[in-house]
């Protein structure tokens, strides 16, 4: 069944409890997210009952976790929580690898935003201080997935058009930020490494410092396309500052 994009399903839905008011975050722990430790936690997130989920297989290279993600007019999450939010980590780096674009795919356009490769943060803050309208967004998030969204989302993403360090705010709600970290043809079929500071382009982003680190995610999807992609994601790292 098509359906629009909602705020729901740009939301980094992570299954953990949030008091009106954010948590005072423990100190921030370096370390990898490698998706074949099950430590790490990762487990698949549907965005609606209302849409097909992304296929999301993990193997291992090396003695190290590869996650393939296939979307079919498809989108959901794979996503690690962060137990109790901690203080959010300067860097973030990962590698990832795609073999084509989405045809058509324009993140600026709610009815063509989708893209073959993502990484997600997610963050906690002070609810109180969201507007009635973003307060409202939140409750209907929560009840087309089941969980409470986040304070605010930062999503990474390889775009077909947008250039690269272009912000694009999410349609459907202020809490939801994408960052172009790569764009066009360039590097397709091999993988690619990134590295970000984390904490400067949440507060480009979002004009002021993070909350805690509620968790990370990944999404390959073509749910507003209709259309198919795959990608794959490995060595996601959070580094603390003077690391």
């Amino acid at each position: 069944m098509k359906t629009l994009r909602t705020a729901a399903t740009l939301l980094f839905a992570l299954t953990t409890a949030h008091a009106a008011c954010a948590a005072v975050p423990v100190a921030c722990k370096s370390g990898n997210f490698d998706f074949a430790q099950k430590s790490a936690g990762w487990t698949p997130l549907a965005l609606s009952k209302l849409k097909n989920d992304t296929v999301y297989t993990v193997t291992t290279e090396g003695g190290k976790g590869i996650l393939t993600a296939v979307a079919n007019d498809a989108a959901s999450v794979f996503a690690a929580p962060v137990k109790p939010a901690q203080v959010a980590p300067q860097y973030i780096s990962w590698r990832w690898k795609t073999d084509a674009l989405i045809p058509g795919a324009d993140n600026r356009d709610k009815s063509k935003e989708d893209a073959p490769l993502r990484v997600i943060v997610a963050f906690d803050g002070d609810r109180d201080s969201l507007s009635d309208a973003e307060k409202k967004n939140n409750k209907w998030a929560k009840r087309m997935s089941g969980r409470e969204p986040p304070y605010a989302t930062l999503i990474y993403l390889w775009s077909e058009q947008v250039a690269v360090d272009t912000i694009i705010p999410s349609a459907h709600s202020g809490q939801v930020k994408m960052l172009v970290v790569a764009s066009g043809t360039a590097g397709l079929g091999s993988w690619q490494s990134v590295r970000r500071n984390l904490v400067e382009d949440y507060q480009r982003a979002f004009g002021t410092a993070p909350g805690g680190m509620l968790g990370v995610g990944v999404m390959t999807d073509t749910d507003n396309t209709d259309g198919k992609a795959s990608g794959q994601y490995a060595d996601i790292r959070l580094e603390c500052s003077g690391n």
